[in-house]
């Protein structure tokens, strides 16, 4: 910046070109200031516009995410079949010890040992020459019995008309009657023994008192049987067979409180209908009915003793299986179902988000039973309820926002059989139908 001021020279105090120098020195630092000041504004304009501009970014920072898509489906109820499964083993619904009713020497074994045997089939044969014998002289005596009956009969005939015509006395004709009606006791003796012989002589022929599955013989030919003492063998009747297993405590406790509550119809008398997986995972085709349960609780297992009853007329059950068992015939009338992956893990317990002014609220739920890919709600949700299905893992916090793609309705599964969490997934977001429930173990 230049200024038309004279060059300094020395000059007189008072002098016209002293005065004129001074003049112009004031206009110089007028304008120099005012360069100043321009500047300055200058760059403060040049700041306000840059934090302008730096908020102007911020704010479009800090919007977040887009909402996120989800899909609904509302809370509904229904009537759901539920099933309860134990541990089980398998017995024959009858055991009998085969034993011999007299004493002999063993001859023949007439069965094959796990076979199974008919009613009435002979298992064994006992030497049956010693009671051949028997039978024999018990025949003898009975004969002999029936002559000595015959003739004091005749004795006795012959003396009551002589008795009658005073040609004998009162004693003879009482000795007489005496002598016949003893005869005729001894007859009966005989024959009585007689009976006995015979029937021993039966009894050396071994029967199965039932059908069923034979065991292992404990006796070899030539042994001598000491009559009941001496165990032969086992049968077991397996057509039917029963099922024994042992009801938890905890679940008659629970089902006590649900049916007072109205959340559970139990059969008429529990009686529950029986079905049997086996070891292998598949399923008996026939089914059974329970018997009883005990009214008393084991101190050690904590279980009630329970009994069913099962047709086996293929014998594909044996005694001695472990086996599922499934009781059937309860149902839940007002059931609750959501998706398994709408119930999600919280610090304070389990909880699903709900679609509600277009944003994601968690609500905590209790659930109770899993029904393949569902859980039974048991309290926290009402029927309509729109809970979110599908998109969870879009929402971050709750209360973020959403959009929703698809609804439906969380129809319950009628069809279903509720017992444990097992079964298939339902497609994201469609609506869940009755019979595309899934059964349960």
């Amino acid at each position: 910046m230049k200024t038309n001021c004279p060059s300094p020279v020395v000059t007189a105090p008072g002098s016209p070109l002293s005065s004129e120098l001074r003049a112009c020195r004031r206009r110089a630092d007028a304008l120099h200031a005012a360069v100043v000041l321009a500047s300055i504004a200058a760059a403060s304009i040049a700041l306000v516009a840059c934090g302008e501009a730096s908020h102007a970014q911020g704010a479009g920072a800090h919007q977040g995410p887009p909402p996120a898509a989800v899909s609904v489906a509302a809370v509904a109820t229904t009537a759901l079949p539920m099933s309860y499964e134990y541990v089980g083993q398998t017995a024959g619904s009858r055991d009998v010890e085969v034993r011999a009713r007299v004493s002999g020497i063993l001859l023949k074994r007439n069965f094959t040992e796990g076979g199974t045997v008919r009613k009435g089939q002979s298992l064994y044969t006992i030497d049956p020459v010693p009671f051949q014998v028997a039978l024999a002289k018990a025949d003898a005596d009975v004969a002999s019995a029936e002559a000595r009956l015959a003739q004091a009969t005749r004795t006795l005939n012959r003396l009551k008309p002589l008795w009658e015509a005073r040609a004998v006395s009162q004693r003879e004709v009482d000795d007489a009657a005496s002598a016949e009606a003893v005869a005729r006791a001894d007859l009966k003796g005989a024959q009585a023994r007689r009976a006995e012989a015979a029937l021993n002589l039966d009894y050396t022929r071994v029967e199965s008192p039932l059908a069923g599955a034979v065991g292992r013989s404990q006796v070899s030919e030539g042994t001598l049987v000491a009559g009941p003492g001496t165990l032969l063998t086992t049968l077991t009747q397996t057509d039917p067979v029963k099922v024994r297993f042992g009801i938890a405590e905890t679940d008659q406790l629970k089902w006590r409180a649900e049916v007072a509550a109205g959340q559970l119809r139990l059969p008429p008398n529990e009686a529950f209908t029986v079905e049997i997986k086996l070891a292998d995972g598949s399923v008996y085709p026939r089914k059974g009915k329970l018997l009883f349960s005990d009214t008393r609780v084991s101190g050690s297992t904590g279980t009630v003793e329970a009994e069913a009853e099962v047709p086996n007329p293929d014998g594909l059950l044996k005694p001695g299986q472990f086996v599922r068992v499934r009781l059937t015939g309860a149902t839940m009338p007002h059931a609750m179902l959501v998706p398994t992956r709408a119930v999600l893990e919280g610090p304070q317990g389990k909880f699903v988000y709900v679609a509600a002014g277009g944003k994601a609220s968690p609500k905590p739920v209790q659930v109770g039973e899993q029904v393949g890919d569902r859980w039974v709600i048991t309290g926290g949700l009402a029927v309509g309820d729109p809970v979110i299905v599908d998109g969870t893992a879009r929402i971050f916090f709750p209360g973020a926002p959403i959009v929703v793609a698809q609804a439906g309705a969380a129809a319950s599964a009628s069809g279903g059989t509720a017992s444990a969490p097992r079964g298939g997934a339902a497609p994201a977001g469609a609506k869940v139908a009755a019979a595309d429930a899934p059964k349960a173990r």
